[in-house]
């Protein structure tokens, strides 16, 4: 090592890995791709890419590694800072905040640091079905313009856990 070489900078290590991230199915049940979700704001993706999960049972879990950014009072959303960069809102159901909360529990608060695949929240399918409401849980990358391409790599029924939607930087 040179005497000049102390003054060049070192270069700081990457935040996320160079190759794409997976965002994992954060429920289980069958993939409801983009264009045939039942509300038009998350089917044409005015809200960025995104897919939904037609649930089998009541129960949500993380599909990243990350922080809780939003939690409303109607628990019927999340929204979580992933590691790497990626933003993500997890919306169950469709126009299932006039449920005002009915039927959904939170096991996260604001600020709380999840790992992919912790129970994040509980829902009542029946309530949800008996207030009219699909109960698809739809994911999307809010920050999908931050992205080179946001790919969905699932189809027919998934785990949670599963890989489902594919960004690249």
């Amino acid at each position: 090592m040179g005497f000049f070489d102390i003054f060049k900078k070192k270069e700081a290590p990457a935040a996320a890995p160079a190759g794409p991230m997976m965002v994992a199915a954060d429920a289980k049940g069958t993939v409801v791709p983009m264009e045939q979700i039942p509300d038009e704001v998350f089917a044409q993706g005015i809200l960025g890419k995104c897919c939904g999960i037609d649930p089998s049972e009541g129960k949500v879990y993380a599909p990243v590694d990350g922080e809780i950014t939003q939690v409303p009072d109607t628990l019927h959303a999340l929204g979580i800072q992933g590691n790497g960069g990626v933003e993500i809102l997890i919306h169950v159901g469709v126009d299932t905040v006039e449920m005002k909360g009915d039927g959904f529990a939170s096991k996260v608060k604001l600020g709380d640091k999840v790992t992919k695949g912790q129970l994040l929240l509980t829902m009542d399918l029946d309530k949800i079905k008996a207030a009219g409401h699909p109960a698809v849980v739809i994911t999307v990358v809010t920050n999908t313009d931050d992205f080179a391409g946001v790919e969905l790599v699932a189809s027919g029924d998934v785990e949670p856990g599963a890989d489902l939607l594919k960004v690249t930087k």
